[in-house]
């Protein structure tokens, strides 16, 4: 997965931004609005689908390209940006004022 080739790039590139399009817009669950906030959101989802295959594991050979296998990257896409979405609404919760 380090030296993947362009087309993996670009699969793991759409995929991310699906998936950041779905929770930013489509359900709003982000820490601030924004395109901003939407282009953070793309970066960690690309993080994650290229972790998903290794880390969720090698399923559906028949939806896969060369190592990037779709459906764990779809996964990992989506639980990566909740898991830094939520990590970034708890600190913000934690560090805000108390009145």
């Amino acid at each position: 997965m380090i030296g993947m080739d362009f087309v993996s790039f670009l699969i793991l590139l759409v995929i991310s931004i699906v998936v950041s399009g779905i929770l930013h817009f489509g359900l709003k669950y982000y820490v601030t609005p924004g395109l901003t906030s939407f282009f953070g959101k793309l970066v960690v989802g690309w993080i994650g689908a290229w972790l998903g295959s290794p880390v969720l594991g090698y399923w559906f050979a028949g939806v896969s390209y060369e190592s990037v296998y779709i459906i764990p990257a779809i996964l990992g896409s989506f639980a990566f940006i909740i898991l830094v979405v939520d990590g970034f609404k708890s600190y913000a919760q934690v560090m805000k004022p108390s009145q």
